[in-house]
């Protein structure tokens, strides 16, 4: 039985638009964007195996180019997947620079994690403040295992200069899930501290995003 035959409660765009998105499913939201299935698979089916192939809703929106290669999936769809995401992803940023000013990691916690969680590598990026600590920027930095032969501060202090920063906030990204501040990590915010400090911009934080909330090295004493 196709979808169009079910009970008109039951379907997922019909179940959005009367009782909202929070009342469906990942995979019957995956359906709404997705629009149809394939012969003798509902799209409902469809978004729960693309949940299963990719490992989960994170990584699926993070790249259904390439992690996910299943019969039915063309460019259409695939681009409608990336759009949902992308789409979420600028939501966050405007919440972001409308704040009057950041006042503690929550603020900028839910905007970070959006931006590095489902990454499969490592990412170390900075959100740029004015002296009020309102948002001027966010940018990735560097790629690759963080260590002090890869994260350069003459970059970091370029890069807060061409921002024209007062303030910043480090974040970067452990693709193993585990969102414990590493001594690497803690040798990094040290020397970037003291590199910064000779042109006048504070280090605020340096939060560590794993599979859980955000870790603040801040909160924990280490900046």
């Amino acid at each position: 039985m196709s979808i169009r035959e079910w009970p008109e409660g039951e379907r997922p765009r019909e179940k959005l638009l009367s009782r909202g998105c929070a009342a469906l499913s990942d995979a019957e939201l995956i359906a709404v964007l997705l629009g149809s299935g394939v012969p003798g698979k509902d799209a409902i089916a469809l978004g729960r195996e693309l949940l299963g192939t990719a490992g989960g809703l994170g990584v699926l929106l993070a790249d259904p180019a390439g992690t996910v290669r299943l019969r039915g999936i063309g460019p259409a769809k695939r681009a409608r997947l990336m759009a949902a995401l992308e789409l979420a992803r600028r939501a966050l940023a405007e919440q972001l620079v409308e704040r009057p000013a950041l006042g503690n990691p929550r603020d900028s916690g839910s905007y970070l994690r959006a931006q590095l969680k489902h990454l499969p590598y490592e990412v170390f990026g900075c959100l740029f403040l004015d002296n009020r600590h309102r948002v001027l920027a966010f940018e990735e930095l560097f790629r690759g295992t963080l260590d002090g032969a890869s994260v350069h501060p003459r970059e970091v202090v370029r890069a807060c200069l061409r921002h024209n920063a007062a303030a910043v906030i480090f974040a970067h990204n452990h693709p193993s899930g585990v969102a414990e501040p590493s001594a690497s990590d803690r040798a990094i915010t040290r020397d970037l501290k003291d590199a910064l400090h000779l042109i006048g911009v504070r280090v605020l934080d340096h939060l560590v995003i794993g599979s859980g909330e955000p870790v603040s090295m801040a909160m924990l004493g280490l900046i």
